[in-house]
């Protein structure tokens, strides 16, 4: 039986490459992403990495050090990131039998059998060539027998330029001198409480933790802990995911681009929200029974009185429908709305989860009836609104939504508005 092999290709940069790949302008020049209301440092170029800016930094920290370097900062272009991301995915599905997506970035490849027909170094340095000739974006390649060792090797790709943007970790010497090179903290899955403790036992290299007894760190940790160190051997402990798990909770929820004072807004925001969560509902295929709404003011603000407060229910029988949901959220909304208050955030989280037409009512419930109609209208909103963008909505949504998010530097959407498309003068 061929042992398995995994490579994951992942992005450089992605949301900054994004933006840089339809200004040729700024090539070389350090650019930055904000999160949302422009508010904090999300992604950045090499170049801006070069020059010291941290990830996560509040803007206003760094306004001087962005001004002085002319460092260009973009607001997030979701939009732009998630098709780019879907063409990246695409390309590398051309390429591999078989491809779980792991992030907006990411992607895990299963390499078994490959190296029979073609060197690994070799397929790795096609997939890079490939995905920057169809797609424009840079990516680095890292080849192992697990997918931990898969993970490691590809931030070494990352880290030394002279590895050509691809490793292959799937020699067992070579994967030893580079976990004796790494801090244990670099080992995918061992965060910083984890670290700590790992070190206080004398565990401070991924080498070591990898030599460490498998039963010693099962017994002083956990199974996931000891799966690790078998996965750091060589040992594939994580298959691939052909299909992505269902999500076991929807949330959607925005710090608002202005405080909010006025319930109406709030309607408004609580709708959009509904309606987003709905829309990811369907996209799962699921329909769901528990429905939260929560909403609060900054807890960082001097000048707001703190509030925060969140209301739950349980639907009669799981839905889909977002008239549904909306009608149930307002009625949340009027059991938590306090006047007074300057509200800095709001969401609604759907949960509990059912395939459609699996969930068995009580014996005294009334039974389920879903009308084709009203799942035939949920699909209409969706196909024109995927296909035309936000075409179709709810009068509670709003038309203005003047609490939206601030994008004051979003770039155009390239590759979804027609309307935005870049002009070749």
């Amino acid at each position: 039986m061929t042992n398995p092999v995994f490579a994951l290709v992942d992005c450089n940069n992605f949301y900054a490459s994004c933006e840089k790949l339809f200004r040729p302008d700024l090539a070389d020049k350090p650019v930055v992403v904000l999160s949302n209301n422009d508010g904090c440092i999300i992604a950045r170029s090499k170049e801006a990495k070069k020059l010291g800016i941290k990830m996560g930094l509040p803007v206003f920290q760094v306004r001087d050090l962005l001004q002085k370097h002319q460092i260009v900062a973009f607001s997030s272009n979701y939009a732009l990131y998630a098709d780019m991301s879907q063409r990246v995915m695409s390309t590398l599905e051309s390429l591999a039998p078989r491809v779980e997506v792991y992030s907006i970035d990411e992607a895990f490849l299963d390499l078994t059998g490959v190296a029979c027909s073609q060197g690994l170094t070799e397929f790795g340095l096609e997939v890079r060539r490939t995905v920057q000739k169809h797609i424009g974006i840079a990516v680095c390649v890292g080849i192992a027998p697990s997918k931990t060792l898969a993970k490691l090797a590809n931030h070494a790709a990352k880290t030394w330029p002279k590895t050509g943007g691809v490793v292959d970790l799937t020699r067992k010497e070579r994967q030893r001198k580079l976990l004796s090179l790494l801090p244990v903290g670099e080992v995918w899955g061992i965060g910083g409480k984890l670290t700590k403790r790992l070190e206080q036992l004398g565990i401070t290299t991924a080498l070591q933790l990898a030599d460490a007894d498998p039963k010693f760190i099962r017994q002083h940790f956990s199974v996931v802990v000891e799966r690790t160190v078998r996965e750091l051997n060589g040992e594939s402990c994580i298959a691939l995911e052909d299909v992505a798990p269902t999500k076991k909770q929807i949330i959607s929820s925005r710090a608002f681009g202005e405080r909010i004072t006025d319930k109406q807004q709030m309607r408004e925001a609580i709708s959009e929200y509904i309606s987003r969560a709905c829309k990811k509902l369907r996209q799962e295929q699921q329909q769901a029974k528990h429905l939260t709404v929560f909403l609060r003011t900054s807890p960082f603000s001097d000048k707001d009185a703190p509030y925060s407060a969140s209301k739950s229910l349980e639907l009669d029988s799981p839905s889909s429908d977002t008239r549904v949901f909306l009608a149930n959220a307002m009625r949340l909304l009027d059991s938590l709305w306090v006047n007074g208050y300057r509200y800095a955030k709001a969401g609604v989280m759907l949960a509990d989860f059912y395939d459609p037409g699996m969930y068995q009512p009580g014996l005294f419930d009334e039974p389920l009836v879903v009308k084709e109609s009203d799942q035939k209208l949920m699909q209409l909103m969706d196909t024109l609104n995927n296909k035309h963008g936000k075409t179709l909505w709810f009068a509670s949504q709003g038309s203005e939504q003047e609490w939206g998010m601030k994008r004051e530097m979003l770039s155009p959407a390239y590759t979804t508005n027609w309307q935005e498309l870049p002009v070749a003068k």
